[in-house]
This record gives structure tokens, sequence and C-alpha cells, in this order.
């Protein structure tokens, strides 16, 4: 008991994926995926992206 809530919400949010309109920026995503986005990286993580480049730095 007590499902007919949740499962009226999860059928909306499937209705809803299934019919919404997206306006994919493909150029943004070919960027983001081959890591292109020129942004700089924050001092908090570089020292993990320079141990992930270089092997031999651990």
């Amino acid at each position: 008991m007590g499902r007919g809530r949740a499962k009226a919400k999860q059928t909306k949010v499937a209705r809803d994926l299934k019919y919404r309109t997206f306006d994919t920026d493909f150029g943004d995503l070919e960027r983001e995926l081959h890591g292109e986005s020129g942004d700089p990286i924050p001092d908090q993580y570089a020292d993990l992206v320079r141990s992930r480049e270089d092997p031999a730095a651990s």
C-alpha cells in the first residue's frame, strides 16, 4: 500500500523524458568530451592532474 503517489510521480517523470524536446549543442558536447574547453584547472586539482598525466611522478 502507499505506492500510488510514487508510481504517479514515476509515470510523470517518464512521460516528461519521453516527450521532451532537446536542443543539443553538439559542438559544446564535443569540446567537453575531448577536453578542449580552454578552462584553466583550479589550483586545488592541479597536483591530481599532474600525477595522472605523468605516471613516473608517483
